[in-house]
């Protein structure tokens, strides 16, 4: 090869380098935060990833994607923010509540953030209004008002024996005290007790479990929790081996084995934050988004477990059943 072929070549393949880079630049870095795992909430970050699609972005094809979890350690969150800030990316989702959605407002006040969470936004700082946000920051909220009671309610009406209720909650959720207010005034209302436990991991949710065989509880709801849901398998296996009904917050948890879930469909609620990420790529301001909350809510049942732990689910609450699952 002459000398002046190989000087052209060698520079073709130099110039071609930063081409390929710049390529992979200008395809938008999307971060993506969750409390949980990515063992057990795999689906609602598939759910995300529709919710792009729909949007017209796909996964390596015209948007990268960064994922961060912090399998259930809500002090980890702020870090895992940072990090994904550090990366470049172009919006965040921050999945998962509160805590996470904290976390990625406080690593910048300029990258758009799009939370899913289960409690009032502006009543915890992440948006002025839920119709005009004003910040960098909107999202999709799981239930402006909490379910606690109306769960309370139900597990009544599927277990009229029920006297004594248990509220399972994570005390390290931001909505704590405001669902488990709302869980006791239902529950007084229908004169039964309640008795609260709490479990943040799922070392603490052995012990809590435990405690519900100390407390001699007829029953218990789950509080509207990522960590709780995180934790499902283990929680209804419990429930059903020691015959408890249990109530969900999300159809999850009936499809996992619990007797029954109340809620709105969080399935709904990622691909929705999905397409709100997509907008924000396409141009729009997270101030002028408003909050989105959900419409329509699922009441599943198992009637296979029902059957199992020995109850009979009134037929006129099956009719309004969304779903029962035999």
């Amino acid at each position: 090869m002459r000398r002046r072929e190989f000087i052209t070549l060698a520079g073709s393949a130099v110039a071609a380098l930063p081409l390929e880079a710049l390529a992979q630049q200008q395809i938008p870095l999307v971060g993506f935060l969750n409390s949980a795992s990515s063992d057990t909430y795999r689906f609602n970050a598939d759910s995300f990833r529709e919710g792009l699609t729909k949007a017209g972005f796909v996964e390596g094809r015209n948007v990268r994607i960064e994922e961060r979890w912090a399998n259930g350690d809500y002090a980890a969150l702020p870090t895992l923010a940072a990090e994904l800030v550090a990366t470049g990316v172009a919006a965040i989702a921050a999945t998962g509540d509160v805590a996470s959605a904290r976390a990625a407002q406080r690593a910048s006040s300029t990258v758009p953030v799009v939370f899913t969470i289960g409690g009032d936004p502006v009543r915890f700082g992440l948006v002025n209004s839920l119709n005009r946000p004003g910040g960098n920051v909107t999202g999709i909220l799981f239930n402006q008002n909490v379910l606690g009671a109306k769960r309370v309610e139900l597990l009544r009406e599927i277990a009229p024996n029920t006297s004594r209720v248990a509220l399972l909650m994570n005390p390290t959720n931001p909505n704590v005290k405001v669902e488990e207010a709302d869980a006791e005034a239902g529950a007084k209302e229908l004169g039964l007790e309640t008795v609260t436990l709490l479990a943040a991991n799922a070392q603490e949710m052995d012990a809590a479990l435990e405690q519900l065989l100390n407390a001699k509880v007829d029953a218990f709801i789950t509080a509207t929790d990522p960590i709780l849901l995180d934790r499902r398998e283990q929680i209804v296996s419990f429930a059903n081996r020691h015959k408890l009904p249990v109530i969900g917050f999300v159809r999850q948890f009936a499809t996992a084995g619990a007797l029954s879930s109340y809620g709105p469909s969080i399935s709904w609620m990622y691909r929705q934050a999905g397409e709100y990420i997509g907008k924000i790529l396409k141009g729009s301001k997270p101030a002028e988004m408003p909050v989105l909350q959900p419409t329509e809510f699922e009441l599943v049942i198992n009637l296979k477990t029902a059957k199992t732990i020995g109850l009979t689910i009134p037929r006129t609450l099956l009719v309004r059943a969304d779903e029962v699952i035999e």
